[in-house]
């Protein structure tokens, strides 16, 4: 019983870990982006738009990143249950086990 606690929390451990990380890559993605828009702000020409690809490029390609990071980190709980991982590891130990011995 206690083994499967410290399973458990190892589990819980490496999830929070990972949401972290998300977390992490937000807040970098946000204090950047808006450096990038002050700078980029500051130097825009007199009638020109700033709505420019060049403007809008890093945080485009940035973001799909951060989708995908995101999407890896919550997607597979949402999708597959809370418990998937450790279902799927008790199913492939019990094929294991009967596996064994044939």
């Amino acid at each position: 019983m206690e083994n499967q606690d410290e399973i458990r929390y190892q589990e819980a451990a490496k999830r929070v870990k990972k949401i972290k990380g998300f977390y992490s890559h937000l807040g970098v993605y946000l204090v950047v982006n808006i450096m990038i828009f002050i700078v980029n702000a500051q130097s825009v020409n007199e009638g020109e738009s700033y709505f420019q690809w060049k403007t809008l490029s890093t945080p485009f390609f940035w973001g799909i990143g951060l989708v995908a990071h995101g999407l890896s980190v919550f997607l597979p709980s949402m999708i597959l249950g809370e418990n998937w991982e450790e279902k799927k590891i008790k199913e492939l130990l019990e094929k294991e086990k009967n596996n064994k011995w044939e």
